[in-house]
């Protein structure tokens, strides 16, 4: 093949590749609410950022902070979001980057969503039960670590409950997120990772113990989230470690002024349950271990989940 016929090639492959990207976010279409609730947008740094609210203002606030992947969102809080908000003022948001929130080409860090996390908490609720997971505990135990300090993105924090946190997710590919970031080639490739086979593989994998617990709504949810415009930036920066922080969670665990509790699967890969009990011995925290369960606890066994938090936090027993 000669340069002039390679050229064409190359020209038609891109071509054909962007022609795909675009029906795959037409087929997507519009995202609906991640949760039942009042839905909301707080500004926050040039970003809308939506969430959704329920149960009584009045009521003791409970934020839920989702963990990220490629196609994270509120969503992974749908089995426990309704039965919280019977007792509680729950708000759910989707961080920067996910979900119905803004997806600008922007560069995103851990410290970003730190800032993000205080400020948040800050604005929308008062000394709230927070319940994150994965890298957005990291986030969530930085924030509580600096206090009300809005300066420095810190909230004023009365419990922390983490599920399955990891300050480090020992993924460190910058060439990949480099290359997630490109226009055509980059988003091509991000719907190949973000196909709902590949979804699939990945919650039975690291989030489910039950594959058939993985219901067709929640890969639907999940793939239509992961093609919305904008999806690729967050989750490149994923790829790249980019969103490690740089720090040791069980001394910022250590350092919070609040109780913190830990929940995990047992069978949980990433991090695994040995990372856990290390995490609660440094922080001097308690941990619920719970069985038949990965990295998403809450999701596959919700009822489990808030029979444990009922019995390890005594702000969630009282009436």
């Amino acid at each position: 093949m000669n340069l002039r016929n390679a050229l064409a090639a190359t020209a038609g492959g891109l071509a054909a590749t962007g022609v795909a990207n675009r029906l795959l976010e037409r087929r997507a279409g519009h995202l609906g609410p991640p949760l039942d609730g009042r839905q909301r947008v707080h500004r926050w740094r040039g970003f809308d950022v939506a969430y959704t609210e329920a149960g009584d203002a009045d009521d003791p606030d409970v934020l839920l902070l989702h963990g990220l992947s490629p196609a994270a969102s509120a969503h992974e809080f749908r089995g426990v979001f309704d039965a919280l908000s019977e007792r509680y003022h729950v708000v759910a948001p989707d961080l920067p980057g996910f979900g119905r929130s803004d997806r600008p080409d922007v560069t995103y860090d851990a410290e970003r969503y730190v800032q993000f996390v205080g400020d948040f908490a800050d604005a929308v609720v008062e000394n709230p039960t927070v319940l994150a997971s994965g890298l957005t505990g990291a986030y969530a135990a930085m924030a509580a670590g600096r206090g009300g300090d809005d300066a420095a993105g810190g909230a004023a924090v009365d419990r922390l409950c983490l599920v399955c946190p990891t300050a480090d997710t020992a993924v460190d590919r910058p060439w990949l997120e480099s290359v997630l970031r490109t226009p055509v080639v980059g988003h091509g490739l991000f719907n190949a990772l973000v196909s709902k086979p590949a979804l699939e593989y990945l919650d039975q994998r690291d989030d489910y113990y039950h594959p058939q617990d993985v219901g067709a709504g929640v890969v639907e949810y999940q793939w239509r989230t992961a093609h919305q415009a904008g999806a690729q930036y967050a989750p490149a920066a994923l790829f790249g470690g980019r969103l490690d922080p740089v720090v040791d969670l069980g001394s910022e665990l250590a350092a919070v002024d609040c109780p913190v509790t830990l929940v995990w699967g047992r069978e949980a890969r990433t991090p695994p349950l040995a990372a856990g009990r290390t995490l609660a011995e440094d922080a001097d925290a308690r941990l619920v271990v719970l069985d038949e369960s990965r990295r998403r606890p809450h999701a596959e066994h919700p009822e489990i989940v808030l029979e444990a938090l009922a019995a390890d936090l005594p702000r969630l027993e009282d009436d």
